[in-house]
């Protein structure tokens, strides 16, 4: 079928209402109806560790334990628990519904929601795009540790080397260490960031080129695990997505025999009240579960998309978020576990210790006290391991979303091309991550992590959830869901996606807007300039969405009398938000089939 011709008469802005007395659970194919050809999962086990594996990502290990102890220890988990089950979840669900449903991509799924809002789509692509341009080198970052990792004494384990300064102090094994404000560990003073060689994003240095090469190998083996589509990379997750569970359980079993380990579980879980009177604890709670389950990027509406119609979408989306959510939870274990260690032999605190977060703590905090256990070698090795798996089927979901995207857009010209345009997507991403490769890449990283997805990702998914709750209608959704799974949603979903969810974004969206913070890493400020560069990356996703509104209306055929009538379909959508049993008129019929 023509892709043109995969589309009913919808409006110019919105899809129209199913005819009145018709039941829309009798007659779903002429929405949904993609190619015989389309790709579909080999099995339902493919589908189930792809989306597990996108949604479980680096974040969960080091994000969610630092926000946890820092928002109140175990009080945390109330705020949390409550921003999944009326946020993040049924954004999941949503997502997963609506892939499944239309079998379509980010961009082309929009003729069926609501067309004025087609931009999301492309502004969803280029957040996509953003995002592998550092994520990656993360994982390269991990690549480079691995190989280092495979050597009698690991390189970060001493202050006897050539690189070592006059504040490098080595803790381990030793007794009466004054550790001080100068202090500096090996892993500190020996790292893959080498932050020290660059002033900052005015100075980045050179490229680096073991950095490059393992960029080059990790896009290489994400190159041959997309290229062939779902069924592939259906099977790669077999190994990336399982393996981090294994290296989890070694690791905590490992931790919890560490003398110490006890303290860093009690400064994790130990609950503070009192933050739960702060409204800021409850925005980092929203915030953190919608990151880590991973709405509006999407990836789980091109996942979904190659489900068979009548998958339980429903049974997935609560499976795949308890196992997200249990897996930070368990990550908290592992990592304060060893932070406890490690403030038992400096003889600090375990705040003193757990001061870092983000791409340091993995690089720096953990490495180093993996350094000084016994069978260092091996748990760096598979510490390590686990990173890169847990980073690259993160970056296959999220590749992903742009193949399926664009493919779907241009089925004519890239249906028979998937191996050409995944190469040259891969490419345009590792070109573009070459400014992270440098020895200040790791501002470049901060910068892009920041300002890249933000609030930009939070502000489209706000406008996903509106543009399908109020503009294509509750009612009908429901009933999409119906023809898939036999039954409606109930109640709760319902005013989950019309108001709480929206709701709960809306909120996270006003703090991200209205709190400045400013940027650093380690000791570096970032300048005024750089600001100003971070707010014009985050716009240039974003500002797809009022260009291409503007686009129809410029480029709509017809007088502006006409233009100005066709675009009157807003109210079409209103009537029928009121009343789901509204049928439009014959003149409003025949101007919906014009306007398409």
């Amino acid at each position: 079928m023509p892709h043109q011709e995969q589309v009913l008469a919808h409006g110019n802005l919105c899809a129209q209402g199913p005819p009145k007395n018709a039941g829309y659970n009798s007659n779903p194919v002429p929405v949904m109806t993609q190619t015989e050809s389309r790709d579909k999962w080999g099995k339902k086990m493919d589908f189930l560790l792809s989306v597990i594996g996108f949604a479980v990502d680096l974040g969960n290990v080091w994000r969610f334990p630092y926000i946890c102890y820092q928002n109140g220890g175990g009080a945390f988990l109330i705020p949390y628990v409550l921003m999944a089950v009326f946020g993040g979840v049924p954004l999941f669900y949503m997502e997963l519904a609506l892939g499944q449903f239309h079998r379509t991509g980010a961009i082309s799924i929009w003729k069926h929601i609501c067309p004025m809002f087609k931009g999301i789509g492309f502004a969803i692509c280029i957040i996509a795009l953003y995002v592998s341009f550092y994520y990656n080198t993360i994982i390269a970052w991990a690549l480079f540790y691995f190989y280092s990792s495979f050597s009698s004494t690991l390189p970060w384990t001493s202050c006897d080397n050539e690189w070592n300064t006059e504040n490098c102090t080595n803790y381990f094994g030793k007794d009466n260490v004054t550790w001080t404000n100068y202090s500096r560990s090996p892993a500190e003073e020996r790292n893959v960031l080498v932050v020290h060689e660059s002033s900052g994003l005015g100075d980045v240095g050179y490229i680096r080129w073991q950095l490059m090469l393992c960029l080059f190998l990790i896009f290489t083996i994400v190159y041959f695990s997309l290229w062939k589509g779902v069924k592939t990379s259906g099977k790669v997750v077999w190994v990336t997505a399982t393996l981090p569970y294994v290296v989890l359980l070694i690791l905590m079993i490992r931790g919890a025999t560490l003398p110490g380990a006890w303290k860093g579980v009690v400064f994790y879980l130990n609950p503070k009240w009192e933050k739960l009177k702060e409204t800021s604890v409850w925005v980092d709670a929203a915030a953190q579960i919608f990151f880590s389950l991973g709405p509006g990027f999407g990836v789980l509406l091109a996942l979904s998309s190659y489900n068979p119609f009548n998958n339980n979408c429903y049974r997935d989306a609560i499976v795949t978020s308890l196992v997200n959510c249990l897996t930070s939870f368990i990550s908290g274990f592992v990592i304060f576990t060893v932070l406890g260690y490690m403030a038992e032999q400096r003889n600090v605190n375990v705040e003193d210790v757990a001061r870092d977060k983000g791409p340091s703590l993995l690089f720096i905090t953990y490495p180093e006290a993996i350094a000084n256990m016994v069978g260092s070698t091996f748990f760096a090795i598979i510490f390590f391991a686990m990173m890169i798996t847990l980073g690259l089927d993160s970056t296959f979901g999220g590749l992903e979303a742009i193949i399926t995207a664009v493919m779907d857009e241009y089925p004519d010209t890239l249906s028979h091309r998937r191996e050409l345009f995944v190469l040259g997507l891969v490419v345009v991403c590792f070109l573009g991550s070459l400014s992270t490769l440098t020895t200040g890449g790791a501002y470049v990283v901060k910068l892009l992590e920041e300002f890249g997805v933000g609030s930009s990702i939070i502000a489209i998914v706000f406008l996903e959830a509106t543009a399908v709750s109020w503009f294509y209608g509750i009612n009908r959704f429901s009933n999409d869901i119906k023809s898939m799974l036999g039954y409606t949603p109930g109640l709760f979903w319902r005013v989950c996606w019309v108001a709480i969810s929206p709701a709960f974004l809306a909120v996270s969206l006003n703090k991200d807007v209205l709190t400045v913070c400013p940027l650093s890493l380690f000791d570096y400020k970032y300048p005024d300039w750089s600001m100003t560069v971070g707010y014009i990356i985050g716009a240039s996703s974003f500002m797809w969405i009022p260009i291409y509104m503007v686009y129809k209306l410029v480029w709509t055929p017809g007088s502006l009398k006409q233009v100005r009538h066709k675009f009157s379909l807003i109210s079409f959508a209103h009537r029928w938000i009121l009343c789901s049993e509204w049928v439009p008129s014959e003149r409003e019929s025949k101007q919906l089939i014009k306007t398409q």
